[in-house]
């Protein structure tokens, strides 16, 4: 028998409490029900034609590696694309765009190029889960600032600038935010900026979401870091197809960042793994041509979403917050444990034939103890079946607490 072992590394990675749940779903099915999924944030929006187009007009015969910092034509028109979209001022150059194996090697490759083992990354709980999945492969650590459902889960530059400590080397924050749907104004993103400047902290900005904002006061698309003066020599944006275009598995991402030694450490990376897609760049190149209607129509139908779910909540008796942008929703349930109400409402509970797969939150916090009794709640899915899940919920819980 070999006495081989795991790695810390491996056998200590923390699990997705977003996918963590999928064989339980996956049993549901087979035994029959209709299981909604409102744990992933894999939206039902068909994808635009132009996109699936283009997967079909690919010919060549010889399917070849891209460079590996993406097609210098695909670096050119995101980089006017950023230029022609409402909301981003100042311009971005080619030469600060390296295009990635989806948003998620982005992250990756950002918190690699400016940590080592042993520092820490600061981030606003309940953050992304994979933030810390990938500062767990990188052996880094996370230190969490707590934000608060009473408060919108809104960031606060001052308990953020508050929690800097000396091994802190970047601050990692979405906007809109996953799981919270929470947006950081243009003048707290100045503000986190000129912290950073200060005390020498790198700032991750994971903009993915930046379409979908719901809220007047934030205009057409979320404020930029790449609108920050104070943040050209230490930030980096994280960007990408898949939630953007409802392209999930065009796996094209990037990252923006006007530190060129930033850029060169992550092309480096990028050379290791040698090359983005090639056909799903070409897909993606031609996702520039969507136009601004489409993001209105797809932006009004999520907000639409959000208030179907917001009122269906508040009506069976929960406090529902109601979020400013992305489509997640974070709720706290009158359960003790909300891990083990997910499982039980997909090992043993159905509404006539039907059931819903949440994510529970507790894993999208680092301090312990938090988030027991919470779930993300992803609002991907047609108005009439985010009612139905409603009524679902009303449902597990009556028979929960009986």
């Amino acid at each position: 028998m070999s006495t081989c072992t795991l790695s810390r590394r491996g056998s200590e990675a923390p699990a997705s409490p977003i996918r963590a749940l999928g064989s339980l779903a996956a049993q549901a099915e087979d035994r029959g029900l209709v299981v909604h999924y409102l744990n992933i944030g894999q939206p039902d929006i068909q994808t635009p034609e132009v996109i699936n187009e283009a997967y079909r007009r690919y010919q060549d015969e010889v399917l070849a590696y891209a460079p590996s910092d993406g097609f210098r034509n695909y670096r050119r028109e995101l980089a006017a694309w950023y230029g022609a979209r409402p909301g981003i001022q100042r311009p971005v150059d080619a030469e600060d765009i390296v295009v990635t194996t989806g948003g998620s090697e982005a992250l990756l490759f950002a918190l690699a190029a400016v940590t080592d083992p042993g520092d820490e990354i600061l981030v606003c709980e309940p953050y992304y889960t994979n933030y810390a999945g990938y500062a767990h492969m990188l052996g880094v650590e996370v230190s969490p600032v707590t934000t608060y459902p009473k408060e919108q889960y809104a960031i606060d530059p001052d308990r953020i600038e508050a929690a800097i400590t000396g091994k802190t080397r970047a601050i990692v924050l979405p906007t809109p935010g996953n799981p919270t749907g929470s947006v950081i104004s243009a003048e707290h993103l100045e503000r986190i900026a000129e912290i950073c400047a200060a005390k020498d902290v790198f700032f991750i900005c994971d903009e993915v979401y930046r379409e979908f904002v719901y809220e007047d006061c934030y205009g057409p698309r979320a404020p930029s870091l790449l609108d920050q003066p104070a943040a050209d020599e230490l930030g980096i944006v994280i960007d990408s197809v898949s939630k953007r275009y409802s392209a999930c598995g065009a796996r094209i991402g990037w990252i923006v960042t006007r530190n060129q030694e930033i850029r060169e450490a992550v092309l480096r990376f990028g050379q290791a793994r040698l090359s983005p897609a090639t056909v799903d760049q070409y897909a993606a190149m031609a996702a520039l041509e969507v136009p601004e209607s489409w993001f209105e129509e797809v932006k009004a139908e999520y907000k639409a979403r959000r208030d179907v779910l917001v009122a269906g909540l508040r009506r069976i008796g929960l406090d529902a917050p109601t979020p400013e942008g992305a489509f997640y929703l974070a709720i706290a349930l009158p359960v003790e444990d909300a891990d083990t109400f997910c499982r039980w409402m997909l090992t043993d509970f159905d509404l006539n034939g039907e059931t819903m797969c949440m994510a529970p939150l507790a894993g999208f916090y680092q301090t312990a103890g938090l988030g027991k009794n919470e779930v993300r709640m992803a609002y991907v899915l047609e108005q009439q079946i985010l009612e139905r899940c409603v009524d679902i919920l009303e449902a597990a819980l009556a028979a929960w607490n009986d």
